[in-house]
């Protein structure tokens, strides 16, 4: 359990900044070279991903794509539902769901990357979808209501947080009663040492 929370001597803002940096990079050079993999052609050979659905989404977001797994084979996101993508990063995700829901229902997207959040305001105005908010933000302190959203997507992002006692915390506040997460996302087998968790690089690795 303790790998839960970060060691106490590790600089989080430090983190919080590398991680911001490495993020923006991916955002305005989606082609560049990064130790993950990136694109769509990622997500549909590995990931699972429906390449008709994502071909309606804007290259503007899905060459940034970055997840690590496909929320959406989860379960189906019903139609006029209230979604929230935490870690929205340039979209994808987000804009499938926005999708899913229909004129009826909400697609809310949090990130902390103004880069990555500019991508994905440019791809939801670019498909027209008027049911898609973009708001900048932290997984530690969503800026969402307390029990007013259906359905929590994250993919590859909660594995970042220092604090992840924290960051689901948030997640349980923004759900209403009987509402779920659908999360993507890294797990490792065995306890990390303390030397792995305090390496920043490594947390951004």
């Amino acid at each position: 359990m303790s790998s839960l929370v970060c060691p106490v001597d590790l600089d989080t803002r430090k983190l919080q900044e590398e991680v911001r940096a490495m993020y923006a990079r991916v955002a305005t050079t989606p082609d560049g070279e990064f130790h993950f993999h990136t694109g769509p052609a990622y997500a549909a050979s590995l990931l699972g991903y429906d390449r008709v659905a994502l071909s309606a989404i804007p290259d503007e977001s899905t060459r940034a794509f970055a997840g690590v797994g496909n929320p959406h084979a989860i379960a189906p996101i019903e139609d006029g539902a209230t979604v929230l993508d935490v870690g929205s990063g340039s979209g994808t995700d987000l804009l499938l769901a926005a999708r899913a829901v229909g004129p009826r229902g909400r697609a809310i997207g949090v990130d902390m990357t103004d880069e990555m959040l500019g991508r994905a305001r440019a791809s939801a105005e670019a498909m027209g979808l008027g049911n898609v908010e973009l708001r900048a933000g932290d997984l530690h302190g969503l800026p969402v209501e307390s029990g007013s959203i259906d359905v929590v997507i994250s993919n590859g992002v909660l594995n970042l947080s220092p604090d992840k006692r924290v960051a689901f915390a948030e997640v349980f506040r923004v759900l209403r009663a009987g509402g779920r997460l659908q999360l993507a996302d890294i797990a490792v087998e065995n306890e990390l040492s303390e030397g792995i968790r305090r390496n920043v690089d490594l947390w951004t690795a």
